[in-house]
């Protein structure tokens, strides 16, 4: 069988030969590609350098902002202000009003008898020691005994001066002798005088001896035992709370001075007592102490066996009522600078506030500055978060009121 020669099919090396034929007039494809190849090379670096000088030197990238689905979810409240008792506590010590140390008097001497015992009450003038004075007993009587020859010494001269003055109108006895007489009986007289005043001051320190109270009162403490040698240099024998009558002295800070008066009722709670004992401020120091930025506010007490001087103890004053904000207990934070609590800011961005606490009870805190009740308030979780981050509020309603 013969086939038509304008029919045949080319091989394939022939069809590659003449694909490739260039046309008259124009450059061949692969002289077409060369040309080109080149300048896109070099594009093609020279933007792959761009890209990594930008990572290496250009500003860095932020980091990935956490989707609001995956931030926290923390109950915050607005505590609005809620009437409150505006009360200011403070610590300090229990005291006698009027310590009054009760000492020797007079010469001193061996301790004999002591009658009282601390805590016991005692009436003013009432002997609470007494000692040996067996030598001022004697010199007393021999005083005694002195006054009475004088006396009769005296009576005897005016006895001889009226003798001799119903003799001087009969002439038996001359003015002379009537002026002597008058100087013996006078001069008796002086004697008598001075014998009852070293009688006195004799029998004064004999009494100078016992140790006496100086004011009604309550007795603090005893430093004295029967059979001890006390002199003036001996010091206080017995401390004595004049009237009985207590106070705490309570330690306030500077800024809530201001806000005490004199008359202010208190409520007095020692360490470890299960009551409280009522008071009221009697005088508030006018010091401020300049190390600490305190002052002492003195409250007085009524004596009670479970109020014991030196002890420590708690005074909470009542200051009437004021509007304050009020939060949960959980809602308050302290550390080395003090109490504080966390608010939101913009977005949602946790912020530090510093308070000052007032009045602490069952309801709550009260806040006395730091806050004006509209902000939104970390209720709780306070102490797994910081500064700066951000949080997913859920708002809620203040538990307390």
């Amino acid at each position: 069988m013969t086939m038509n020669a304008h029919n045949a099919v080319p091989s394939s090396a022939a069809a590659e030969v003449y694909s490739f034929q260039p046309v008259d007039g124009e450059a061949p494809v692969s002289a077409r590609r060369s040309r080109w190849l080149k300048p896109g090379l070099i594009a093609l670096v020279v933007a792959l350098a761009g890209v990594a000088g930008w990572k290496a030197f250009g500003p860095a990238a932020a980091p990935p902002v956490a989707p609001a689905s995956n931030l926290p979810e923390v109950t915050v409240l607005v505590p609005g202000t809620t009437m409150l008792a505006d009360a200011i506590t403070a610590p300090g010590s229990i005291a006698a009003r009027r310590d009054a140390a009760v000492g020797v008097q007079g010469e001193g001497g061996r301790v004999v008898r002591v009658f009282v015992e601390p805590g016991q009450r005692v009436g003013a003038g009432q002997v609470l020691a007494q000692t040996d004075r067996q030598v001022q007993t004697q010199e007393i009587a021999q005083l005694a005994a002195g006054v009475r020859q004088a006396e009769a010494e005296a009576r005897l001269a005016q006895a001889n001066l009226t003798r001799a003055e119903s003799l001087v109108a009969k002439g038996f006895i001359s003015r002379a002798d009537i002026d002597q007489r008058v100087a013996t009986r006078d001069g008796g007289l002086a004697r008598v005088g001075v014998a009852r005043a070293q009688l006195g001051a004799a029998r004064e320190r004999a009494e100078r001896l016992d140790v006496r109270s100086p004011a009604a009162g309550l007795i603090l403490a005893r430093n004295v035992e029967t059979g001890q040698v006390v002199g003036p240099g001996t010091g206080a024998l017995f401390r004595l709370a004049e009237g009985g009558a207590l106070e705490m002295r309570a330690q306030v800070a500077e800024q809530d001075l201001a806000r005490l008066k004199v008359g202010m009722p208190a409520l007095v709670t020692p360490v470890g007592a299960s009551e409280g004992f009522r008071g009221r401020v009697w005088l508030i120091d006018p010091v401020i102490d300049p190390a600490n930025r305190q002052g002492v506010v003195r409250i007085q007490l009524n004596y009670s066996p479970g109020l014991r001087v030196g002890a420590f103890a708690r005074a909470r004053i009542e200051g009437g009522q004021t509007t304050r904000p009020l939060l949960p207990q959980s809602a308050v934070l302290a550390d080395v600078m003090g109490n504080y609590v966390y608010v939101l800011g913009k977005d949602n961005t946790v912020e530090r506030r510093n308070i000052t606490v007032g009045a602490i009870g069952d309801a709550g805190v009260g806040v006395a500055s730091g806050l004006n009740g509209t902000e939104r308030v970390v209720a709780s979780a306070g102490a797994f978060l910081k500064p700066g981050d951000k949080i997913k509020p859920v708002l809620a309603a203040p538990t307390v009121r």
